[in-house]
């Protein structure tokens, strides 16, 4: 071999009559191979799915060609050329593994990224779905439509948790069912643990990358999971706060088919979806002109029943007020017990914080602000769309009425407001509501205001003293009722919570 080709940057080799005659120590080294001179071409060049290079020396002559292949018994990516001359031939070889690496994996982002904005879109497209729906099976149904019937996944279902709390009941499916949803829904029937059974439990996204091979899925859906060619899987809980109200599972025919933003995407959809059918439960009961109304009673899994026992108080509630991450500030008139030594008394360990004495009127009577979290039954009650009347707590045991659209789930609600078993149903009725008309409610009003309550409020409010920035000052509005500054804040003050006792529906006769 001439010293040039011996010294080139890359392997060369020649050959002829299919023999190696040379080679330099690049090719040797690419080939993982001795001294190949005397050697069969074909068995000094390792193989490849297309076998580019045996093809190149099987006919008559040698082809004159260009190729880049994987080898997998050398794991390596090689540029091969194989350039013939009287008789002989050349073979010049490139490892281009590192290029063709970088080029993988720029066309897997570049694929992924693709993925990524349709599955952007795809959601997108579900959750303008959601926008319209008016209860919640349209919601789940958009769901599983718009998942189930897209380009990017085999089949979506949709489920929902039995009333006692146990397994879940198959709502619908939606995509090419095949043999893997059948599998599905006999599991679920059976009460076999399927991903979308511990979504539910755990109250987050469970993934499965490769279906097939994860033990955790029962063995039936595997088995025609592998023989329908579905891959992957993720199930979807429907959350809102400490509330599940159904899953989605969604199946796919990729093998690690949810990157981490899918996940995050879906994660996002379900506590939207979860959103979506706690706003249509509201709504239902905010516009029903017949609620259910029940009555529970709690016992020392609650932590105001525990309360109100080692306290030797009774706790009354009187309003409660959203309060951040999923909780509930709620007020309670204290008896019994100095208000003081109820808060002190809380256990933050058990669900409850931010504890504090709003007033006291004597030793063993006032109230008091507790924040309570997503744990406790209260609530829970609130977060299942339940709207709580009156809730009474005394020597460890609580009752709280609620109101409940006409078709709502007692024993669900009874099983999350329960401990161990489901709480007692005390009683429970269907009432008709008659709406308060813009009249009535003014006449109301007027009918709580003394007449120099009235007569200072409107006066102010014509002044435009309510107004930013203030169309006349205290004084000046006292002057023109010939009272003092003081007396005018006094009724403004007075006034202004009859109005807002007759808004939220509070009385308290202490007040005047």
């Amino acid at each position: 071999m001439e010293d040039r080709l011996r010294n080139a940057p890359i392997g060369v080799i020649t050959v002829q009559d299919r023999t190696v005659m040379a080679s330099n120590d690049i090719a040797s080294e690419l080939l993982t191979a001795d001294d190949p001179s005397g050697e069969q071409i074909a068995d000094v060049f390792p193989r490849s799915v297309a076998d580019s290079l045996l093809r190149a020396f099987d006919g008559e002559s040698v082809t004159d060609t260009t190729f880049e292949e994987y080898y997998p018994t050398i794991d390596r990516w090689l540029s091969v050329s194989v350039v013939p001359d009287d008789g002989t031939a050349t073979v010049y070889v490139d490892d281009v593994t590192e290029r063709k690496t970088h080029e993988q994996a720029r066309e897997r982002l570049r694929a992924e990224h693709d993925r990524v904005a349709v599955v952007d879109r795809l959601i997108a497209d579900v959750l303008r779905g959601l926008v319209g729906a008016a209860s919640r099976e349209e919601i789940t149904e958009t769901i599983r439509e718009r998942l189930g019937n897209s380009d990017q996944y085999q089949f979506a279902w949709t489920g929902v948790r039995v009333a006692d709390g146990e397994g879940l009941d198959v709502e619908g499916v939606a995509g090419d069912r095949g043999e893997t949803f059948p599998a599905v829904r006999a599991a679920v029937e059976r009460g076999d643990t399927t991903p979308e059974q511990r979504a539910v439990e755990r109250q987050r996204p469970q993934l499965t990358q490769s279906l097939s091979g994860d033990e955790t899925v029962p063995e039936s859906v595997r088995v025609a999971g592998f023989g329908d060619g579905v891959q992957s899987a993720l199930a979807v809980p429907l959350v809102y706060g400490s509330s599940v109200y159904g899953v989605v599972g969604v199946y796919a025919g990729m093998k690690e088919a949810f990157s981490d933003h899918e996940r995050s995407s879906f994660e996002a959809l379900g506590e939207l979806a979860g959103l979506a059918i706690n706003a249509t439960r509201n709504r239902q009961l905010l516009l029903a002109d017949t609620i259910t109304e029940v009555t529970f009673e709690l016992g020392l899994h609650s932590p105001i029943a525990r309360l109100s026992e080692s306290c030797d108080a009774e706790l009354t509630l009187d309003g409660t007020v959203p309060a951040g991450d999923d909780g509930l500030t709620c007020f309670f008139t204290v008896s019994g017990a100095p208000p003081e030594a109820v808060v002190d008394a809380t256990e933050p360990a058990q669900n409850v914080d931010g504890g504090r004495v709003v007033r006291q009127s004597d030793e063993g009577h006032g109230r008091i602000e507790l924040t309570l979290g997503s744990e406790t039954p209260l609530v829970a009650a609130v977060t299942h769309g339940a709207t709580i009347r009156t809730a009474t707590f005394e020597g460890g045991t609580g009752r709280f009425v609620v109101e409940l659209s006409t078709d709502a789930n007692i024993r669900r609600l009874a099983v999350e407001i329960g401990d161990d078993e489901p709480a007692p149903v005390l009683a429970r009725r269907d009432r008709t509501r008659s709406p308060t008309t813009a009249r009535e409610f003014r006449d109301e009003l007027s009918e709580r205001l003394t007449d120099r309550q009235e007569t200072v409020l409107r006066t102010a409010y014509l002044a435009d003293y309510f107004e930013s920035p203030r169309g006349s000052t205290a004084e000046e509005v006292a002057e023109s009722l010939g009272i003092t500054g003081s007396t005018l804040l006094h009724h403004l003050r007075a006034s202004q919570r009859k109005l807002l006792d007759a808004f939220y529906d509070e009385h308290n006769d202490d007040r005047s």
